[in-house]
């Protein structure tokens, strides 16, 4: 199976990080998580996006705050999928998320919304269930389960409202 890699712009990052790899580690995908800056060692970054595919990585997460211009320095070295993750700083997040999906035509980020590293951690997933039927599997029966809590709490709410 491929692995996905993980990196943020800061360790302090990490908070909203960890919730990407726990849900990774939660499907039994493998996961590396790095600190590596855009803009304070770039040639680390460029290495190591131009290095992942042939490391054995199928996806790469990449989060950063503020001028959030890591996902993209990643996806201009690779051609594997590269997902943002825009974290919250500066202006509530909203200078990441632009940052990160306002890419240039031919360099693609597929960008989740800001600190939303567990739909990072999905969409990670569903690419590499493209070719992976138990992955798939396991993905369908999550969402059968989450359409069942649903409904279980709009029965339960129903009846404590006395419908």
């Amino acid at each position: 199976m491929k692995k996905v890699a993980i990196i943020m712009g800061s360790d302090s990052d990490l908070p909203v990080v960890g919730k990407a790899a726990d849900m990774l580690e939660e499907y039994g995908i493998p996961f590396t998580v790095r600190v590596m800056s855009a803009h304070r060692c770039p040639e680390r970054v460029a290495e190591f996006s131009r290095n992942a595919e042939s490391d054995g990585y199928g996806v790469i997460i990449a989060a950063a705050g503020m001028a959030a211009h890591l996902a993209g320095a990643v996806a201009a070295n690779t051609t594997l999928p590269v997902i943002g993750i825009p974290i919250k700083s500066g202006m509530e997040g909203l200078d990441a998320l632009l940052s990160t999906v306002q890419m240039p035509s031919g360099i693609p980020v597929a960008t989740v919304g800001i600190n939303n590293a567990k739909n990072a951690a999905l969409l990670a997933i569903q690419i590499l269930a493209l070719s992976d039927p138990d992955l798939s599997a396991t993905l369908k029966q999550m969402r059968v389960k989450m359409r069942e809590e649903v409904a279980a709490k709009d029965e339960k709410l129903q009846k404590d409202m006395g419908k």
